[in-house]
């Protein structure tokens, strides 16, 4: 059990490259392998089925496995995830440069200090966001998304790098997903107000399966009934 979540008992992964996990040279980082790499590790730990929770490109990867492998998913919460081409799912006033950025620009210094914290090799930062910034990451197709089966949790910023307005569209490809904009938030709440993305996981992870029905026009209101 993790003290920051007694209800739970979470396993946190570092996905290839990232942190302490260390890279693989001559593999590239895609969305596809971060999700393949995920379900190796369930199955080493032996854990059947699981509820997951990512962000940025890893909430990708935990979709890709509610795509991939529908049977071992419980529930799927995303926080500032990408779902389609960065043309369509990126917000351009969040993500514009004076200069293109570097492995020092100050835009990504955060990233940095963190890894180098617990990377197994710190001078690798350099050659880890190259990767990063390789991936060509084109999102899921329609028919991708409607497969879904899992309740899933589409959670972003109303400044995040991701726009609502691409994961609005989403949550309405996704038979049984819903949407959480977290206000005045930005692709990194997780770090500077986790407990304002954290309640809401937490409420979408623990809730009833069968929950009264939402009230409409038409069924109104009724204590105990609708909500």
């Amino acid at each position: 059990m993790s003290k920051d979540a007694p209800c739970h008992k979470i396993i946190k992964v570092d996905l290839q490259g990232h942190g302490r996990t260390a890279d693989i040279p001559e593999r590239p980082l895609t969305i596809e392998q971060y999700a393949k790499d995920v379900v190796g590790l369930l199955n080493y730990l032996g854990v059947p089925k699981a509820d997951f929770f990512g962000e940025s490109y890893g909430a990708s990867a935990a979709v890709m496995i509610a795509v991939s492998k529908p049977e071992i998913v419980g529930r799927v919460a995303a926080y500032g995830a990408t779902f389609g081409p960065q043309q369509v799912a990126h917000n351009p006033k969040m993500l514009s440069f004076d200069q293109p950025p570097t492995p020092d620009s100050k835009g990504t210094q955060f990233q940095k200090r963190q890894y180098e914290g617990v990377a197994t090799d710190p001078n690798y930062w350099p050659k880890l966001w190259e990767k990063v910034a390789a991936i060509k990451w084109e999102g899921f197709s329609s028919e991708q998304l409607a497969s879904i089966t899992a309740p899933v949790l589409i959670a972003v910023g109303d400044r995040d790098f991701v726009s609502v307005q691409h994961a609005a569209e989403t949550v309405e490809r996704i038979a049984n997903a819903e949407l959480a904009v977290i206000p005045d938030a930005g692709h990194f709440a997780l770090y500077s107000e986790p407990e304002r993305v954290v309640e809401v996981v937490k409420h979408f992870l623990e809730k009833p399966v069968n929950r009264r029905p939402v009230v409409t026009a038409q069924m109104g209101y009724h204590p105990g009934e609708t909500r």
